[in-house]
Formats: structure tokens, C-alpha cells, sequence
């Protein structure tokens, strides 16, 4: 039976903060410029959802020690909202950002529905700590969220605590390999753990069939993938908000990928942090999205 696809734009930049020479971060203008490139037509979604994101601000929450964390709390519970109303067995998400913080709102959504597992790709592990981040964005301390490592006010919305069980997470493609302390943080977690290095020796197909297996050995209800451009290489995706040379390929990526969305429990992807600012002519978008269709072509076979 086929799948039907829904699109969801969370056009959330409140998990960044804002360079010198911007006014905001430009990853919001994500969903409408797929669309500008043709991608909604060609992915032939159901149904198009859209849920407006409040406005841009960098206030800091002496609370939980990050920025933005009330306004992004609140539109979390609004995604869940909206993914749950729209929700149904055959369906596959499709979630566009944004930045990275979107992934809390789907997080609430699926403990909501059951144990889910998380496929996380990307070139940073997001999973640390407010003392250990300079920019105090949340963005930059996803992971760390979504599976109980924070405050209290990020991690337990509804008294759900944790989203995503550390052993249920694979996190893959972290290049940001310099910082001894920032990598710890996630070598003393429980979280399936391959830096760029170690994904590239285990296998980027190999890596999405032991994900897999996992899956299946532990019956979860499904999973879910995170994938942040950055965690490609910055010759060919240069428009992100965090600029690292090293990463993957398409060609990895949609080793990775393909098993992951054939896989009957995949509930969705959400792609963020692409930065239409960084892409003036769509140069760098265009590739991007030829490679997501070739991908997302997979889902029923």
C-alpha cells in the first residue's frame, strides 16, 4: 500500500542566533523556498500544512539558561497539535524547517503516540549542556533536549520526560570532532554514537541497517529522522548556518536514507537549517532537491 505524503513548514528561526549582518536568521524562508524550486509539485504531497512561527528575538531565560525557550515551548505544543489532527497510520511527514529546535514539537508528538526511536543526522551531536554553548541557542542543544538532558521546563513539557530514550538514538555525522568536552557529553550518554569518521568506516548503509535492526529487536513504534544540510559537505551545501568543511556526500546520503524511508515504521524527516540567504540563485537548493526526490522516490518501493 502506497503512503501518502504531508508536508509540514515550521518556519522557526528562534533556536539561532542572529550573525552581525543579519536582521534574522534566514533558515524560515526554507519552506517557501523549496516550493519556489518546485519541490512540493514534485513530491506530490496530500496535504500542505503550515504553522506561522512567532517572531524573531534573542531574549535570554535566566531560568534554563538559553534563549528563546518560552516562545519555543509554545510553538512546540502547537506542532504537536497540528501533527496529531493530521496524523494517520499511512502517512509519511515530511516536516520543513526552520532550525533545529523544531525537533521538540515533534518529539512531544510522538511520545504521545508511543516509544519511538530517533535518527540523527547531522554534522554537529547537538547534545549539550546551556554552560558548554556560546550562542545559548536551543538549536544547538536539540538532542540533548529531546531525550531529557536540560531543564526541566525543555525536556518534561506535559510531564513527558524523555521524548526519545538515549539507547533508542543513533546520532551520525558529528565533524565537530575538535572539542574534547563538547564530544563527552555524548560519549557518556547511552545515545548509538558514529562521528563523521566512524560513520564513514562503519558503513553509511550499514549504519542505517543496524538502526534498523534496533528498531526492530526493541518492537518500537516507529522512529524518526533529523537530517541538518550541514551534515553534508560544505563544497556542495555551503548555505547553512554553521559552516563545516568536512561531511557527507549524496551519494552517502542517500545510502543512508533510502533503507530509513522505505522502512514501514518511518513516521517522517524533518530538514532544517539550509539558509536561503547563503544560496542567492538556488545554485547549491536545486542539487539539494533533485538528490530529496531521487530519496523520497523510495518511500513506496
Amino acid at each position: 500500500m502506497s503512503r501518502n505524503i504531508n508536508i509540514f513548514e515550521f518556519p522557526l528561526n528562534l533556536g539561532l542566533i542572529k550573525k552581525e549582518h543579519e536582521t534574522e536568521p534566514g533558515v524560515k524562508k526554507l519552506p517557501d523556498w523549496l516550493r519556489k524550486f518546485g519541490f512540493h509539485e514534485r513530491i506530490n504531497a496530500q496535504n500542505i500544512y503550515r504553522l506561522e512561527a512567532p517572531e524573531y528575538s534573542m531574549d535570554f531565560d535566566e531560568e534554563t539558561g538559553t534563549k528563546n525557550p518560552d516562545k519555543i515551548i509554545g510553538y512546540a505544543g502547537k506542532q504537536s497539535e497540528l501533527i496529531l489532527k493530521n496524523y494517520t497510520e499511512n502517512s509519511f511527514a515530511i516536516i520543513l524547517g526552520g532550525d533545529c529546535s523544531i525537533l521538540i514539537g515533534t518529539a512531544v508528538t510522538l511520545k504521545k503516540l508511543g516509544n519511538f526511536g530517533l535518527f540523527y543526522l547531522d554534522g554537529h551531536t547537538d547534545f549539550i549542556l546551556p554552560m558548554l554553548s556560546e550562542s545559548k541557542g536551543i538549536a544547538g542543544m536539540d538532542l540533548a533536549v529531546v531525550s531529557g538532558t536540560g531543564h526541566e521546563k525543555l525536556t518534561n513539557i506535559e510531564g513527558l520526560k524523555p521524548y526519545f530514550l538515549e539507547e533508542n538514538i543513533y546520532c551520525a555525522g558529528n565533524a565537530e570532532t575538535d572539542d574534547k568536552e563538547y564530544v563527552d557529553q555524548i560519549i557518556n550518554s547511552k545515545i548509538h554514537y558514529f562521528d563523521l569518521e566512524n560513520l564513514t568506516k562503519n558503513g553509511f548503509g550499514k549504519t542505517a541497517g543496524d538502526f534498523l535492526q534496533m528498531v526492530n529487536e526493541k518492537k518500537l513504534d516507529g522512529f524518526f529522522i533529523h537530517l541538518d544540510v550541514d551534515v553534508l559537505k560544505d563544497e556542495i551545501m555551503p548555505a547553512v548556518d554553521c559552516r563545516m568543511e568536512d561531511g557527507i556526500d549524496y551519494d552517502n546520503l542517500k545510502e543512508i536514507l533510502k533503507p530509513l524511508v522505505q522502512n514501514k515504521k518511518c513516521f517522517g524527516i524533518e530538514i532544517t537549517i539550509l539558509d536561503p540567504d547563503y544560496d542567492k540563485d538556488g545554485f547549491y537548493t536545486k542539487t539539494f532537491i533533485e538528490n530529496l526526490i531521487d530519496i523520497f522516490k523510495s518511500i513506496d518501493s
